[in-house]
């Protein structure tokens, strides 16, 4: 079984919300909201930052998947998109708007333990990949300003690019700091004295 989660469910139907609760406790999970509406949704995912946001698409203020659109561009959630409805504009929503399970009513309890654990897991998967991009996307912003920085060495100290290189090293070591941070020295130096 997945890890204890904080799960925010959302259905306009009593019934089911008491059907969520029920079986989320009985699988080891905490409901933390049980809303009737998107409006309470948002609000409930405010308060409580869920883990897991299990909602239907029909709320009796707007789309489901409007509201899911919303509260993924505020934080990064997992979701798990529950409706009556199948029809392939409906999956193709939910697929655009990074529901990452969609369970078709009736639902039991052993729908949702795989649902579940697919959903976390993508959500992970979906996180290391985001973290690793941004990592990548640093690292060659790194990059551009110490090869700025070497050249900006190598034209005003007539040095070649591997002891422009082993200066900027030597600088950052000297003064205990990281190279990209010397290389950002440099270049803000550099582009200050520049007259245009």
């Amino acid at each position: 079984m997945t890890q204890s989660l904080k799960i925010s469910i959302a259905d306009d139907e009593p019934r089911m919300r008491e059907f969520f609760r029920k079986s989320l406790e009985r699988l080891g999970h905490e409901v933390v909201s049980a809303a009737g509406s998107g409006r309470e949704l948002r609000q409930h995912c405010e308060l409580h930052q869920p883990d897991l946001v299990i909602t239907d698409i029909a709320m009796p203020d707007g789309d489901g998947l409007e509201i899911v659109a919303e509260l993924t561009r505020q934080r990064p959630l997992p979701v798990i998109l529950v409706s009556a409805h199948h029809s392939p504009e409906f999956i193709e929503r939910a697929r655009q708007n990074n529901v990452l399970a969609y369970l078709i009513k009736p639902i039991t309890d052993t729908d949702l333990v795989p649902a579940i654990a697919i959903a976390m897991a993508r959500f992970e998967q979906f996180q290391t990949l985001e973290q690793e991009a941004t990592n990548l996307k640093q690292a060659l912003e790194d990059r551009k300003v110490i090869e700025r920085a070497k050249g900006i060495l190598m034209t005003r100290s007539g040095l070649e690019e591997p002891d422009a290189f082993r200066r900027l090293q030597k600088i950052a070591t000297g003064k205990s700091m990281r190279l990209v941070e010397v290389a950002q020295a440099i270049v803000t130096a550099e582009d200050a004295l520049r007259i245009d």
